[in-house]
């Protein structure tokens, strides 16, 4: 991860575009994340809070899965690459959190930044051809087709109930805490 520096961390625009207040929000949700789990070696990145198995590194092995899969399966209609195209779904649904134990907090990382990057190059191509009602081409049973608005409201929302997560793990590793890192 590059160095967190007020100039670095993300803040949405207070005024914008609604693309650039969406996709902002977004942006900090990700250094959040990131933030959460910086500097940590293979223990923090297993340790867990109370009777929860939630680990640091299961939270980027899944927001790696859930960046790649929202945008190959929503917006593209296509199959979701790998690692994620070996998985048996079915027998481990949960692989993603249980496979991360496996993970060093490096390769976890890396995963998650290429993840975040193949998103970002999607989205960037996406709103050089329109705006954020242009519609994927995934079909839901009803014949509707989610824009690209919805996706990316979608993983606000998913880094934002993770987030919660990542605070509570991360302070009981070794106590730090707070919604932004401190620039003291």
């Amino acid at each position: 991860m590059t160095e967190i520096t007020p100039e670095t961390w993300p803040e949405p625009p207070i005024a914008g575009t609604e693309a650039a207040a969406v996709i902002g929000a977004l942006e900090r949700q990700r250094a959040t994340l990131a933030w959460k789990c910086s500097g940590l070696d293979s223990a923090g990145m297993r340790a867990t809070v109370g009777a929860s198995t939630i680990t640091l590194g299961g939270l980027l092995k899944h927001l790696a899965h859930v960046e790649d899969s929202h945008f190959a399966r929503l917006w593209l209609g296509s199959d979701v690459g790998a690692p994620w195209d070996t998985v048996d779904w079915e027998s481990v649904p949960d692989w993603d959190y249980r496979s991360a134990a496996e993970d060093t907090p490096e390769q976890l990382l890396a995963l998650w930044r290429e993840s975040v990057s193949r998103s970002r190059a999607i989205v960037d191509t996406a709103l050089s051809a329109g705006d954020l009602g242009r519609l994927g081409a995934y079909t839901t049973r009803d014949g509707e087709h989610p824009n690209l608005r919805r996706i990316l409201l979608d993983l606000i929302e998913e880094y934002a109930r993770h987030a919660g997560h990542a605070d509570l793990i991360r302070e009981s590793v070794d106590g730090l805490t707070g919604e932004d890192p401190d620039f003291g």
